[in-house]
């Protein structure tokens, strides 16, 4: 396992077992992944996205509660439907386990491009590492900024073209121009 990751194995392979549940319909993501894909750094939580609508929530809950992940805060389902996140913990490792209920064409598309990726001793379904530089950049925050570049270092041969039609994408929407300017120098 990678190093850093051991104290999350067990939250991580919860999420895995709720992802096969859910028809692989998600993929973890934020510094687990980075982790895997980048380089490890230090990360509180598990974050993942699953393709799940809002009438969703009670049987994912319910799901949830057999792999000994409870919610985190009282009217998580009140939450979850006005933030679209689910806020969790793994109650027997105390891993704060934050679950995004994805919607966005993007999400679908990243979700879809997903697959398993395997150490030694893990296997977890993960986005590929375009999708989850796009992600970071949309998040943009100088941690976000830092684990694109673990990943550019690690993958070479990047789809650039993917990158940069959806980072400007969403830096069009957003209004916020940075989104790809802030990152576009990291490719060469």
């Amino acid at each position: 396992m990678q190093p850093g990751l051991e104290p999350f194995r067990s939250a991580i392979e919860a999420i895995q077992r709720l992802l096969e549940k859910f028809d692989n319909r998600g993929v973890v993501i934020g510094g687990i992944a980075v982790g895997l894909l980048g380089r490890p750094r230090f990360t509180e939580d598990v974050d993942a996205i699953f393709l799940l609508s809002t009438e969703d929530i009670v049987k994912f809950l319910e799901a949830a509660k057999a792999e000994d992940i409870q919610p985190r805060i009282p009217d998580v389902e009140e939450f979850a439907r006005k933030s679209r996140v689910l806020l969790l913990r793994h109650i027997p490792s105390k891993i704060n386990i934050d679950i995004s209920l994805g919607v966005l064409p993007f999400e679908e598309e990243m979700v879809e491009r997903g697959s398993i990726q395997s150490t030694n001793t893990l296997s977890v379904r993960l986005p590929t590492p375009e999708d989850l530089i796009i992600m970071k950049a949309v998040a943009h925050r100088p941690k976000d900024l830092e684990d694109i570049r673990t990943i550019i270092d690690k993958h070479p041969q990047l789809d650039v073209d993917r990158i940069r039609r959806w980072t400007k994408s969403f830096a069009d929407i957003l209004e916020m121009p940075s989104l790809w300017t802030d990152i576009e120098g990291m490719f060469k």
